[in-house]
């Protein structure tokens, strides 16, 4: 029995199209992060971009449960001594509201320049419209 090699240039991308709104943050992050890797898929290799593309909407609806809300914060350094910011979820969802989803997402993806690629082929959107009517993305369910 033949072991199957999965060859880039003879894939086939899909275009998901998910609707965010009152879905679970990390839920929704994680099965996301499956489609971007193909690991929906029976051909998933792990040193190869086997995944669709992803567009989602209504990424400001994005529920977290319990009291995160107001209690998680988001840390970054700035690079300058003393440049360490943090930032409640809540003034964050206020100001960028697709970035906690894309956070999420990119922290489950891999580290290397693979998952930057796959991360590449997510597109996030506050509202319930996007840009890629072209593509003709199929609704995913989960």
């Amino acid at each position: 029995m033949n072991t199957y090699m999965a060859n880039v240039n003879q894939l086939e991308r899909k275009w998901y199209l998910i609707d965010a709104e009152g879905k679970t943050l990390g839920r929704l992050a994680s099965e996301i992060a499956k489609i971007l890797m193909g690991k929906n898929k029976p051909i998933f290799t792990t040193y190869c971009d086997t995944g669709d593309f992803v567009v989602v909407v209504n990424a400001e609806k994005v529920v977290l449960t319990g009291n995160k809300l107001n209690v998680k914060k988001y840390q970054y350094h700035t690079g300058y001594p003393g440049g360490l910011k943090e930032v409640p979820y809540k003034d964050l969802f206020i100001k960028h509201p697709t970035y906690a989803l894309e956070l999420a997402v990119k922290g489950m993806l891999p580290k290397n320049s693979l998952g930057q690629a796959m991360f590449k082929k997510m597109k996030v959107y506050a509202g319930p419209t996007h840009n890629n009517e072209a593509q003709q993305p199929e609704k995913y369910e989960f």
